[in-house]
């Protein structure tokens, strides 16, 4: 089984999945957490295109999607037999507009078995992106970030359509990432 978590930078996803990883646990059940950013990453410094994170959105279409297809071909091949969760982005705002964090190769290449939407009131992404110096951010205004969130859930719905898998939002408020995580577990049914 498959699952993709997204949300926009500052949404939490990460402490979300920290939680999910508890909770499984408790419940004993084997997962694999894997972040893409961290495995395009990989491939990137791998391949000699970046040597800093934060620059690969900055990066030109093509390359981007290059580094995302050899990202999830290996994603793939770690998940063969293999519960795993997929840590995220479904939009990467570039200078260009939003680009697709799981475009049709990469969903043909996953065939995830359902999408997980992180939200989080664009207040509270806007204070988090603030207080986190180890990240190089944009700035971006609160109507911003909610632009952004809303630009997930259309991407999101047409990923739905096109995998034929479900998505659910998930709500995680500052705070209240085990209760986001319960929230998510449902999908995964366990």
């Amino acid at each position: 089984m498959l699952v993709i978590c997204t949300g926009i930078p500052g949404v939490g996803k990460t402490t979300v999945m920290e939680s999910m990883r508890a909770l499984l646990e408790d419940r004993g059940t084997p997962c694999l957490i894997v972040n893409f950013g961290t495995i395009m990453f990989e491939v990137a410094v791998k391949e000699k295109i970046v040597s800093d994170r934060d620059r690969l959105r900055k990066l030109p279409m093509e390359i981007q999607r290059h580094i995302q297809r050899k990202a999830a071909e290996h994603i793939a091949d770690l998940a063969r037999g293999k519960m795993v969760i997929l840590d995220t982005h479904c939009t990467i705002k570039t200078k260009q507009g939003f680009f697709p964090g799981l475009p049709r190769a990469v969903l043909d290449d996953l065939a995830p078995n359902a999408l997980v939407l992180v939200e989080a009131p664009a207040e509270e992404i806007f204070q988090r992106r603030m207080g986190d110096p180890t990240r190089s951010r944009d700035d971006d205004s609160q109507e911003n970030i909610q632009a952004h969130q809303m630009m997930n859930r259309a991407y999101s719905a047409s990923y739905s359509a096109y995998s034929g898998c479900c998505v659910k939002i998930v709500e995680n408020r500052q705070g209240q990432a085990e209760k986001a995580a319960h929230d998510f577990s449902a999908v995964m049914g366990v």
